[in-house]
C-alpha cells in the first residue's frame, strides 16, 4: 500500500483523512485508486492537481513509478508564468 497525503481541501472526500492508503505501483494507479475508493476525490484530480514523490514533483506523468515506501503528496497544481 502507498500513503498518500492530502491537502487540508480534500479532506472533505475522505472522511478528515490526511492519509489515505492505496495500492499502486505508478503514479496513474495511484491516482485511480484514490478515485476508486474516494469518488468525490474524482472532478479534484481530472481537474489537474501537482503529484510530489519522494521530495520532487512530478513531471514524466502517470507511468512515473511509486515504490511501497515512497511519500506520496498531492498538491493543488503548481503553474508558471
Amino acid at each position: 500500500m502507498v500513503e498518500v497525503n492530502l491537502w487540508s481541501g480534500l479532506r472533505k472526500f475522505t472522511d478528515g483523512a490526511e492519509i489515505v492508503e492505496v495500492e499502486g505501483k505508478t503514479v496513474g494507479q495511484v491516482l485511480d485508486a484514490l478515485i476508486a475508493t474516494h469518488p468525490g476525490l474524482g472532478p479534484v484530480i481530472e481537474a489537474g492537481i501537482s503529484v510530489a514523490v519522494d521530495g520532487e514533483v512530478i513531471t514524466g506523468g502517470r507511468q512515473t513509478p511509486v515504490g511501497e515506501d515512497s511519500e506520496v503528496f498531492l498538491m493543488q497544481q503548481i503553474k508558471g508564468g
